[in-house]
């Protein structure tokens, strides 16, 4: 199903051949995030997303984006803990012009002064916008709450004074460090030729020096008490996030963590969602999601909802998991939970897109793809037993962290940490 190759200088190429489609995805990952960063330059993967739009060396910002807009295409990028990704999705017969963009942005920036001070006041606009946004900023919190003195913990986008701080000398040398062709992959999914794919690489990067890939720095740090962090704000709803550590990505459980993810939040169908939204009306957004890294992993809790009545939502959050560590689901909230899973997987495969985004993250985490019938099987194989052995496993009350934005009263404050620290269980 799917093609692979290597490079000579080591990039990687992993590519979906699908004649019967108009469309072709592609993406350019480079093996570097926030993760990768110190104090100094924290947001410097961010930054240097923003500034190879500004230009390359073959192509001018007009018109990175005109061409390919230009013809009916999509163009965008975003920077995670783990890694970079450039992509674009255009009708079939604009792919070479497509690819020769991304590639030229990524390897081939210009990275130049006066597009370096623009982008810096874009991105301090974008820091104070998710500052103001209290559904986002509390999602900051948390991170530090997870991950205390950790590049984890901390805001990708970096700070006011990181970003401040950093010149074209900082950007140039981070690109230096981390876009190399060891540290990268191309994915597409589409209609086109990976004979060809891989010959138009080699011609337009295989001179392009090799070196030896940057490790980030790994976490091991071991919760051994709850944690609460309580921002006041004037807000006329609280925003919560509750987190806990959670698997690495590559971990056995990984797919019982999924499904016990859905059976939690992961829907209108999930115990969450019926509980706090249908039968109590606590919430109009309440969900759970999962992040998982090379490491280290998050479940979280995230939930809007009314200024007074925030203290009895976690505490039912707190029972509704409590709940699921104690008894295994019934065999039909199982599969329900087991077959929406499967169900999105498989309709997300239909989309160029998507599928590009899968096979190409597979291969930066983990330099192997689980094959469909791999992941079918494995979410099969599952038992309700096994969701509740991975919910007694993860959610472990002296794991809670609590963040909370909102017009909070001292009270709320105390009744919250009394609550996690009790474990979800009042006084």
């Amino acid at each position: 199903m799917y093609n692979k190759a290597t490079l000579s200088n080591n990039l990687r190429v992993i590519s979906n051949e699908l004649r019967d489609r108009e469309s072709v995805a592609v993406g350019v990952w480079v093996g570097v995030g926030g993760r990768f960063e110190d104090d100094a330059t924290k947001g410097a993967a961010h930054f240097l997303e923003h500034i190879l739009f500004r230009g390359s060396l073959k192509y001018s910002c007009t018109e990175i984006k005109g061409f390919i807009e230009g013809v009916g295409g999509n163009l965008n990028a975003f920077t995670g803990e783990e890694q970079t990704c450039y992509y674009a999705k255009v009708p079939a017969k604009h792919f070479e012009l497509t690819l020769d963009i991304l590639c030229d942005m990524v390897f081939f920036p210009l990275i130049q002064k006066n597009d370096l001070e623009r982008e810096r006041g874009i991105i301090l606009e974008e820091i104070k916008m998710y500052n103001d946004l209290p559904q986002y900023y509390v999602l900051e919190l948390l991170d530090g709450l997870v991950w205390p003195e950790h590049p984890l913990g901390k805001s990708l986008a970096g700070s006011k004074e990181t970003v401040s701080g950093m010149n074209r000398t900082d950007l140039r040398d981070f690109h230096r460090r981390h876009y190399a062709p060891d540290n990268v992959v191309v994915s597409v999914c589409g209609n086109f030729s990976h004979e060809w794919l891989v010959d138009f690489l080699e011609g337009k990067l295989g001179n392009f020096p090799s070196q030896k890939r940057e490790e980030c720095l790994p976490f091991k740090g071991l919760q051994k008490k709850p944690r609460t962090r309580f921002f006041r704000k004037n807000t006329e709803q609280m925003h919560l996030a509750l987190g806990i550590p959670s698997l690495r990505h590559d971990h056995q459980d990984i797919f019982a963590l999924a499904v016990m993810n859905v059976l939690l939040g992961g829907n209108m169908s999930s115990r969450l969602f019926d509980e706090l939204r249908e039968k109590r009306g606590l919430a109009y957004s309440i969900y759970s999601t999962t992040k998982t890294y090379a490491d280290t992993g998050l479940f979280m809790v995230k939930a809007g909802v009314d200024n007074k009545k925030l203290v009895e939502a976690v505490e039912l959050i707190l029972k509704v998991l409590r709940q699921l560590r104690r008894s295994a689901p019934k065999d039909v909230e199982f599969e329900r939970a087991r077959e929406y899973f499967l169900g999105q997987f498989l309709l997300g495969l239909e989309d160029t897109m998507e599928h590009m985004m899968w096979i190409g993250e597979s291969i930066i985490e983990r330099d192997r793809i689980r094959t469909l019938g791999e992941v079918v099987y494995r979410v099969n194989s599952l038992t309700p037993e096994d969701i509740r052995r991975v919910a007694a496993d993860i959610l472990k009350e002296k794991r809670f962290n609590l963040a909370v934005v909102g017009a909070l009263e001292e009270s709320q404050e105390q009744e919250l940490q009394a609550l996690v620290e009790g474990g979800g269980k009042t006084a």
